[in-house]
């Protein structure tokens, strides 16, 4: 399944590619198990995958991320694209397990979510502190 889904259609910097069916990969490693979001980045020049967990995040999650990247890597992008980058939402995870299962240089993140948003006042509260973390650490003002 493809099909085009641009996230901001001015700049058209996202394009959906589509859910990932039983297709190549699977056969190739004998099982079924699919990705559930797989965009572009024209940007960037890269692929972004994402995975949504229900549950608290575990070590084999990471490790199935790991290598839906490295299959996208070896055998989709192409040589003048960027490496894949790999995203996992998951209802609850652990930094430690996502530092001790994956390489310093992996390009996966994983974060935690919430199905409710939090208040109005501590969204702008959290919203200030990234940009002044931010403006730390590049020092900008």
């Amino acid at each position: 399944m493809v099909s085009s889904l641009y996230a901001n259609s001015s700049q058209q910097q996202f394009e959906y590619i589509g859910i990932i069916r039983e297709s190549e990969y699977s056969r190739l490693f004998r099982y079924r198990n699919n990705i559930d979001l797989v965009f572009y980045n024209r940007l960037l020049q890269c692929y972004v995958l994402i995975d949504l967990k229900n549950d608290e995040l575990k070590h084999q999650d990471l490790g199935q991320m790991l290598m839906y990247v490295n299959y996208f890597d070896r055998y989709v992008k192409q040589d003048f694209e960027k490496p894949s980058i790999g995203i996992l939402l998951c209802k609850k995870k652990s930094d430690n397990i996502v530092e001790l299962t994956l390489p310093e240089n992996a390009q996966i993140y994983a974060s935690d979510y919430s199905l409710y948003l939090p208040d109005k006042t501590v969204l702008q509260q959290k919203l200030a502190e990234w940009i002044k973390e931010f403006e730390d650490e590049h020092g900008e003002s």
